[in-house]
């Protein structure tokens, strides 16, 4: 089952199931995906049986130029780093020592605001060192302080694709403070279509999303790292979350940048990790961060072409 929000002039939408095509909807009787997954065990078998008049052919024609985020809003925004490649590749050009620890690397971002797949980011300064990030995300119900990674699993209720945009030249800064980002991290932007774990099929891999994340930088392919490779799944990344608090039904959790291995082959899907390999490679970056009217889209897909998420597609335009 797959889930989308249509603009509807209110903070959170309206919500609509999609068929398997994307070319047709069903109204979901049910405001907002916030209400829905507020009382997710009431809403599910409705949505599902709406699911099942659009597999048989029923439904209205899905206007893409209409859709916003699946989630236009939410309660928390928790962004791991789920990816060791990324981190390390970070630590060796930068000069910065092993993070020592074994528990997953994680922030608390901006929530009250998801771009839509399509929408114009605006930025106030190219200086700032305007970057984006392609990562996975899932939706959880509400988790209770304390619950277990092998029972985090169950509290995965979709699965999303992220862009989670940075601003590289104010980050480093706000790191040495040593209380988090604000203003490097703007808000992030969703592909249109959240789906179920099971829709996903034998790409979802113990928590985890075995799909290519395509990206390309005005049209030029940039990377198309596999999300598989997280080395903390997203059970491992709910549990930390959870520790000491409960999860709120709604809550949004990222797995970081997409990065494999062997990027040399598949590329990578943010510019501060091209530039890390650069500044490891031939002692200084050569990429540099984005300018106005760049755009960037992203699409997880399969070999086949299979893109469960749809794309997200934006351009990056003056403040």
């Amino acid at each position: 089952m797959r889930l989308a929000t249509r603009a509807d002039g209110t903070p959170d939408g309206r919500l609509v199931v999609v068929s398997a095509d994307a070319a047709r909807c069903l109204p979901a009787g049910i405001p907002n995906l916030l209400t829905a997954i507020n009382d997710w065990a009431q809403a599910e078998p409705a949505l599902r049986a709406l699911a099942e008049h659009l597999d048989a052919g029923e439904g209205e024609a899905l206007d893409p130029a209409s859709l916003r985020a699946p989630l236009p809003r939410s309660w928390q925004w928790l962004d791991g780093s789920a990816f060791n490649t990324h981190g390390e590749l970070m630590q060796i050009a930068f000069g910065l020592p092993p993070v020592e620890t074994d528990a997953p690397l994680m922030y608390q971002g901006l929530s009250d605001r998801f771009y839509g797949p399509n929408e114009d980011v605006a930025f106030p300064s190219i200086a700032d060192g305007i970057d984006f990030e392609g990562e996975f995300g899932v939706i959880v119900d509400a988790v209770p302080m304390g619950t277990s990674a092998q029972d985090a699993l169950a509290h995965i209720k979709l699965v999303v694709q992220i862009n989670d945009w940075s601003l590289r030249a104010i980050a480093p800064v706000e790191m040495k403070t040593g209380f988090g980002w604000v203003q490097a991290k703007p808000a992030c932007a969703m592909a249109p279509f959240a789906a179920t774990p099971e829709e996903l099929g034998a790409a979802w891999l113990d928590g985890r999303v075995g799909l290519d994340l395509h990206v390309a930088w005005n049209g030029t392919a940039f990377g198309h790292a596999n999300g598989s490779f997280m080395d903390f799944g997203f059970p491992e990344l709910i549990a930390h979350a959870a520790r000491t608090r409960d999860l709120v039904a709604g809550t949004v959790i990222g797995s970081g940048t997409v990065s494999n291995p062997n990027y040399a082959e598949v590329g990578s899907s943010c510019i501060s990790e091209v530039r890390a390999i650069e500044m490891i490679r031939d002692g200084a970056p050569g990429t540099t961060f984005m300018a106005y009217g760049d755009t960037v889209r992203m699409e997880a897909r399969s070999a086949d072409g299979w893109a469960p998420f749809g794309a997200i597609d934006q351009k990056v335009v003056p403040a």
